[in-house]
């Protein structure tokens, strides 16, 4: 048994009410996950630059032991952060209903954190050559969000006013657009432009505890 087996839906923590249905659920890409928040290709170029000067320095006075501890830590290193990546998005489920956005998140700690459509005030999109992407979501008033909690779930440098993200999103344009037009069919006096061709994704696993967030 695993602490997600008591979900009643995966990536929700109860039964949707009456009229509420799910509209899309999806997880991150790993590999695109670790690159853009765990930032492995940074961490690969600064241990390159490293073993670099470690060999140069073994070449010239013959000591290799510190060549090996440096390459050898840099390849721990660079798994570790692979494995969290890979973690994190497994243990995460985004999933938009007709009336919210649900971030089911946590690896060590669990939570579901709910986001009436009200309460979006505009969806931003960020894509990749890879077909994956980020979207921030731009709250109304002052949500009671914390951004340790968030991470990486969270807007990057965003930490006075944390805001939440849908970050290495498969197929993020037609995801984007699928959001833009919930939201805007929840609150057709919103700020958020309509955006055509969109179609569903195929839901993955899921989360327990339950976290609302309130404008302040």
């Amino acid at each position: 048994m695993t602490e997600y087996d008591n979900e009643p839906i995966p990536g929700l923590p109860g039964i949707l009410p009456p009229g509420e249905t799910i509209v899309w659920q999806g997880s991150p890409d790993w590999r695109s996950l670790a690159r853009t928040a765990f930032h492995t290709r940074l961490v690969a170029v600064y241990f390159a630059g490293l073993s670099l000067m470690a060999a140069l320095f073994a070449v010239r006075h013959g000591a290799y032991a510190g060549l090996e501890l440096t390459v050898s830590l840099g390849l721990v290193g660079l798994g570790l952060l692979h494995v969290l990546a890979w973690g994190s998005a497994r243990t995460t489920i985004y999933t938009l209903t007709n009336r919210r956005i649900v971030f089911r998140i946590g690896m060590a700690v669990p939570k579901c954190i709910n986001l009436p459509l009200g309460m979006i005030a505009s969806v931003d999109f960020a894509g990749r050559a890879n077909g994956t992407g980020d979207l921030p979501l731009t709250l109304i008033g002052a949500p009671k969000l914390g951004y340790v909690a968030l991470w990486p779930h969270a807007r990057p440098l965003k930490i006075a006013r944390p805001a939440p993200m849908m970050r290495s999103v498969p197929q993020a344009a037609t995801v984007a657009a699928l959001v833009a037009r919930t939201c805007l069919a929840a609150n057709p006096n919103g700020r958020i432009a309509p955006i055509e061709h969109a179609q569903a994704q195929t839901p993955r696993t899921a989360a327990p505890a339950f976290e609302e967030a309130h404008p302040a």
